[in-house]
């Protein structure tokens, strides 16, 4: 397993915490992803080989948010 952390953009409220939770879960190798309103990062661990962080960020930006690496 491996973990990435992403910043994230344009979240403003816990509807938006949880719209980027629900979009990094949906991601097939997602195991876990810890979102937080208030840094506005998402932890991700997930498996190397089954997606990549530009997947990840591809879906939180479906989602209307906004994410790089940190």
């Amino acid at each position: 397993m491996d973990n990435v952390t992403l910043n994230v953009t344009g979240m403003t409220c816990g509807h938006c915490q949880m719209s980027v939770a629900k979009a990094l879960k949906e991601v097939s190798g997602v195991k876990s992803a810890e979102v937080s309103l208030e840094k506005n990062t998402a932890v991700i661990e997930y498996k190397s080989g089954k997606t990549t962080p530009e997947v990840m960020i591809k879906a939180i930006e479906e989602a209307g948010y906004k994410a790089v690496v940190a």
